[in-house]
């Protein structure tokens, strides 16, 4: 059994909960009483073979809040609350960062990391260059993991299984609810997770409204992400190709929480990377080269950003 600590919460990021309840199970009346029926919503569909069966346990959990934390502890049966993060030190044998709080990753991880503990940090894991550079030599050598459990999604297997059947790519599109800077990494990993061109540079559309960014690929295919704001819930992916064309509406966010935490506890037991060193460091320049391109409001080449 892997002892996993978790460290969260930040605003309007439940993954604290949901992470923990798929390794440790829930509470209903407890996880009811937590704030987070959306959550408890669909842990409630699932079936029991699905929850708690991934043979690791959250022991330990700190958040900024004692509250929150005694809130989390009970509706997810977790043992141990700790009054500072690195108390955990010595008691655990991975860490799980559920925060989106990327400023904050850094500072949290680093200890961690330093000590041999792997760390699964939430997306996205930074948009700084400096901390990239920092985090590079743990994601090699698969001390540290990081993604969105879009990269995981189940509506996407299909095409993963057989991305040949859309022929040429000649468009994607994809779209997604709230901001660039946090959201806009789950359509990049989900895009990146089929196996197409890596981007070569990365343009913005210049629009008031919304964040929406065109990614160019090296087969002269062309990505489009729009983050569309709070007020549409969207979570969209369209390809065209020669061949064919589809759509998908990513839904199930518990599957894609559950893979993600399955290959981290891979990754825990056997020192290798769930995902590609080169893959996650793609997804994270990628996301830079974004907001930077948004802050510009020029072309950002990959290859200029120095990692």
């Amino acid at each position: 059994m892997v002892k996993v600590g978790i460290i969260g919460l930040s605003e309007g990021n439940g993954h604290p909960f949901s992470f923990s309840a798929i390794l440790n199970g829930y509470e209903p009346e407890f996880f009811s009483n937590a704030g987070w029926p959306g959550i408890l919503n669909y842990l409630n569909k699932r079936d029991k073979s699905e929850i708690a069966t991934l043979d690791a346990r959250v022991t330990h959990v700190w958040t900024q809040d004692r509250d929150i934390s005694n809130r989390l502890a009970a509706a997810c049966f977790i043992e141990n609350i700790v009054d500072e993060y690195v108390d955990m030190i010595g008691e655990i044998d991975a860490l799980i960062i559920a925060r989106d709080d990327y400023a904050e990753h850094c500072r949290m991880a680093i200890p961690f990391l330093k000590k041999g503990i792997p760390v699964f940090i939430d997306k996205p894991l930074t948009l700084s260059l400096e901390e990239l550079a920092v985090f590079k030599p743990y994601i090699e050598s698969g001390l540290l993991m990081s993604c969105s459990g879009f990269r995981f999604c189940q509506e996407l297997d299909s095409w993963r299984q057989n991305i040949s059947q859309f022929g040429s790519i000649k468009l994607v599109q994809a779209s997604v609810i709230n901001g660039w800077n946090k959201y806009g990494i789950h359509m990049v990993d989900a895009v990146l997770s089929l196996g197409f061109s890596a981007p070569l540079y990365v343009e913005p559309v210049i629009y008031e409204s919304h964040e929406s960014l065109n990614l160019v690929m090296a087969d002269g295919s062309l990505c489009q992400i729009n983050a569309l704001g709070g007020e549409v819930v969207v979570f969209s992916l369209s390809t065209f190709g020669t061949k064919s064309c589809e759509t998908v509406q990513i839904r199930d966010n518990f599957t894609a929480f559950r893979r993600t935490l399955f290959r981290f506890i891979e990754q825990v037991r056997t020192g290798t990377p769930a995902i590609n060193p080169g893959e996650t460091l793609l997804s994270i320049q990628t996301l830079i080269a974004g907001r930077k391109a948004l802050d510009t409001g020029k072309r950002v080449y990959l290859k200029d950003l120095g990692i």
